[in-house]
């Protein structure tokens, strides 16, 4: 599967959109969804957000979003306010995830739905030959104060420039 291509470089401002997510708390007592307007509620921070096709998918599950926790400190010394993984999958999926693999509230796990947001910047993935449906790609971008100062997306299997290393080393 060819890697779609962004419609979006370094420099160009972070279009409008919304994520839905669960805020995460101890107990399950409140799981209400929540909007997050990427506009609104990142304007003024600086944004490590990187996309998985699917929470619980093999890559994404095990090389992906661990080294982000492991490396939570290291991105927090480096001016990082928000760490967020993005997927197609519906925000109780997300959170459930974010839940399983321990990350309470240190990384926003977003849901994007049908890959909408994703779709508009030119990474959603049309994995209907396998019956998934539209996902988001595996990209990462860092945003600061809404600009994007870097972006890539995976040339091929696996996690390399947009895994929590490479995102580390473009701070």
């Amino acid at each position: 599967m060819t890697p779609p291509t962004p419609t979006l470089q370094a420099g160009d401002t972070v279009p409008d959109g919304t994520f839905r997510y669960i805020p995460y708390t101890e107990d399950l007592k409140d799981t209400v969804t929540q909007s997050l307007d990427i506009t609104e509620d990142l304007k003024g921070k600086k944004v490590v957000l990187f996309s998985v096709p699917g929470a619980f998918t093999p890559t994404c599950h095990v090389n992906h979003l661990p080294p982000y926790l492991q490396h939570y400190d290291d991105f927090k010394a480096k001016g990082v306010d928000i760490i967020a993984v993005v997927a197609a999958n519906d925000p109780f999926v997300m959170s459930g995830w974010g839940r399983f693999e321990g990350v309470k509230d240190k990384i926003l796990c977003l849901s994007d739905p049908e890959a909408e947001w994703s779709g508009k910047i030119g990474l959603a993935l049309d994995m209907s030959q396998l019956h998934f449906g539209i996902r988001t790609a595996r990209y990462a971008m860092i945003i600061d104060d809404l600009v994007i100062t870097y972006i890539a997306t995976e040339p091929g299997p696996g996690v390399t420039v947009t895994g929590a290393e490479a995102l580390l080393a473009e701070l």
